[in-house]
């Protein structure tokens, strides 16, 4: 009876902890969204080098998710906890006091090197210390944690910038929750570990950091014209030097590994099952799908006339749909599976991004697709992949779940390029618009205003400047012609009209966006019947 309540205390104790080091982690990613621009200023840098502030974040991220995902299989835990909360707590604290933009960005690396590793370690703490039974509902309730404190990271940044006026508050608050995690750590939680033979692969950490660092710099680089980007050498020829790095590492590690004293940094026998390899691109797959949230404020301000300053508050109703979703999550696959759950989670992010260009048109429309895509997006966000990454496994949980979520990096870093490209295609192709709609889109309003003799006589002479034009009329002749209306009615329905141009523009991208973000959810859908087969082959050999 004693040893059961000791248990039941432990794991409280050990989900409370994750929950908010997770909460912690996730929520400062999308705090300094809300910031940038305000961190900008006050170092006296472009928005591209201001940028980089999130570039060396991501940047730190994947570096130490397969190392920290390794290290705590290998020495416990708790003890890579403890030192993951401390580095970020180190990290906000540098950030916070930076007295140079080089400073910043470096606290900014070595709060990723911090933050990176928590949601791991506290998924596979789970999934090692709890009976399965349960698994799927506890990392359900983290993966609820991360998807609303993304989601609410840029509300809260908002919040506290607008009460403060000050953006060293934003990581100053960090400071007091890691002491927190620290004493309570300590004293609270169990040490759970995979332990494994012989020296720490110290030469497969320095290949695999390189490896990554250069890939994911030449996926940084990508520009919005996503395959021209590939002609110069600051995308082709940093992702073709990590591509061969990985090789190497791939040709060291399978050495080490038949080594009797060997312990490679990368589970090598579980990137050589097709299985593994298929839950790795379903992460990918995910990635990009949880990046078409990143569009959400621009969105509403684009196509649905939101204030640019209240457009991230309107990314409430997904973060509180995909909590639930995770929370859903667990209980789908404790009651289904987690395939048929990946399958559900795909299903439901491609129904609600597809409602985005057939159905939307106000706002209540918004909140019920973006709530659906929500549900999905927080389905896939919490258990199931963590599963299927790990099922089978007596060790190596930390360094499978790391390797998922660097796909899960990937594709989040991929996607938003792909996504912006169709932005930039559409307003590129707003001449076209001009030449093809204005008139009709003009005719409608004029009919419907009451223009006074001398705003029709002005029109006519519009209509004569028009007509004299060789060729069609541009954006720019547009802008000239509105530049120089006398009459105020006749300026406001002419504005009208150029306004309703430019939202059928931002329609036509953010329609091109969210259908790309629809097909993953589907190619989720494929990849995973292609994995269930896969699955039933090797879970009986994998479980002996």
């Amino acid at each position: 009876m004693n040893h059961m309540m000791a248990k039941k205390s432990s794991q409280f104790w050990a989900l409370l902890l994750f929950s908010i080091g997770v909460f912690m982690a996730q929520l400062d990613n999308g705090i300094i969204s809300s910031a940038l621009t305000t961190i900008n200023r006050s170092y006296d840098v472009t928005d591209n080098w201001g940028a980089w502030g999130i570039t060396i974040y991501t940047l730190g991220l994947a570096i130490s998710l397969p190392i920290v995902g390794k290290l705590s299989d290998r020495y416990g835990r708790k003890k890579l906890f403890i030192i993951e909360t401390v580095l970020f707590g180190i990290g906000s604290l540098l950030v916070a006091f930076s007295p140079s933009f080089g400073f910043y960005l470096a606290a900014r690396f070595i709060q990723a090197l911090g933050g990176g590793g928590i949601f791991i370690i506290g998924n596979s703490h789970i999934l090692s210390t709890v009976e399965p039974s349960k698994q799927a509902k506890y990392l359900g309730l983290l993966g609820a944690m991360n998807g609303v404190a993304a989601v609410l990271g840029p509300n809260v940044g908002s919040f506290l910038l607008d009460l403060t006026g000050n953006w060293h508050i934003l990581f100053l608050i960090n400071v007091p929750i890691a002491i927190f995690l620290f004493i309570l750590a300590s004293m609270k939680l169990k040490e759970s570990a995979d332990p494994s033979p012989g020296r720490l692969d110290l030469i497969g950490i320095i290949i695999l950091s390189f490896a990554i660092l250069s890939i994911m710099y030449g996926l940084t680089n990508i520009d919005i014209d996503f395959w021209a980007s590939f002609k110069q050498f600051e995308v082709s020829g940093f992702i073709g030097a990590g591509i061969v790095l990985f090789i190497v590492l791939m040709i060291y590690e399978r050495a080490l590994e038949r080594k009797k004293d060997g312990d490679p940094i990368l589970p090598v026998h579980l990137i050589k099952q097709p299985r593994f390899l298929m839950v790795l691109l379903i992460g990918a797959l995910s990635g990009g799908i949880l990046a078409g949230m990143i569009f959400i404020p621009a969105f509403t301000e684009n196509v649905l006339g939101i204030t640019a300053e209240k457009s991230g508050y309107w990314m409430t109703p997904l973060a509180l749909a995909a909590g639930v979703g995770a929370g859903l999550g667990g209980i789908l696959v404790t009651k289904r599976g987690p395939v048929f759950t990946v399958i559900m989670s795909g299903l439901i992010a491609a129904i609600g991004f597809a409602l985005f260009p057939l159905w939307i048109e106000v706002k209540w429309q918004f909140v019920v697709s973006s709530m659906i895509a929500g549900v999905g997006i927080g389905v896939i966000l919490g258990a199931p992949l963590n599963i299927l990454a790990t099922e089978g496994l007596k060790s190596d949980k930390g360094s499978a779940l790391a390797s998922l979520s660097l796909f899960r990096q990937i594709g989040m870093t991929i996607a938003p390029t792909i996504y912006a490209g169709f932005i930039a295609r559409a307003y590129n192709n707003m001449d076209n618009l001009f030449k093809n709609d204005f008139q009709d889109v003009l005719q409608g309003n004029i009919a419907q205003a009451s223009l006074s003799k001398d705003a029709l006589g002005e029109l006519a002479q519009i209509g004569q400047q028009m007509a004299s034009v060789s060729g069609s009329i541009d954006s720019n002749q547009i802008n000239e012609i509105v530049g120089s209306i006398q009459d105020p009615a006749l300026k406001e329905v002419i504005l009208n009209s150029v306004s309703e141009i430019t939202k059928r523009a931002a329609e036509n991208g953010y329609g091109g966006l969210y259908w790309s973000a629809a097909i993953l959810g589907v190619l989720i859908i494929v990849a995973s019947l292609v994995l269930a087969p896969l699955r039933e082959k090797v879970s009986t050999p994998r479980a002996e």
